[in-house]
């Protein structure tokens, strides 16, 4: 598959890395999952996003799609984390020990966020502003919207992933 040099990037491999990243960290703080099981449940989660996503990436407008990209968990875990557990032989319960009860993650185009629980903060994971398309700078989104009126400092959640 042939880009233009300069033109918007088409892989997902970075915004995955580091979503993957993100969920396998949670994980590992917990210290029940060995180095082994992580690498094989990032392996398969890797798969599954980019499985997941393949026909809902689109770099020239990052922000459609994004509600279908969005990994959530709340009162239900989400299906992909839960079916890259199983590869490690993790169930839905230990799942709901080991990661946080409100978890919401957006897989978008140039940036990857997450925000822990309903009223925390929204922490950016991977940001390529170089490469936004002039036309999704100042667009409202869902994300955007929530992010409006916030003045509370973050709560204790403070995670970052570099490479």
């Amino acid at each position: 598959q042939s880009q233009r040099r300069g033109g918007p990037r088409a892989d997902m491999v970075p915004e995955i890395a580091a979503a993957v990243g993100f969920v396998s960290s949670l994980l590992r703080t917990r210290g029940c999952v060995s180095e082994q099981q992580l690498q094989v449940f990032s392996g398969a989660l890797r798969e599954a996003l980019a499985e997941h996503y393949k026909h809902h990436w689109f770099p020239e407008k990052p922000f459609k799609g994004s509600g279908y990209r969005c990994i959530r968990i709340n009162h239900k875990m989400d299906p992909i984390i839960s079916k890259a557990a199983s590869q490690i032989g993790l169930s839905v319960p230990q799942l709901y020990q080991l990661l946080p009860s409100e978890l919401t993650l957006w897989v978008d185009p140039y940036e990857v966020s997450y925000r822990i629980g309903e009223d925390g903060s929204i922490c950016v994971l991977y940001e390529a502003t170089a490469m936004k398309p002039a036309s999704s700078y100042g667009m409202l989104t869902c994300k955007n919207q929530m992010m409006f009126g916030r003045t509370s400092p973050s709560k204790n959640y403070i995670m970052t992933v570099s490479s």
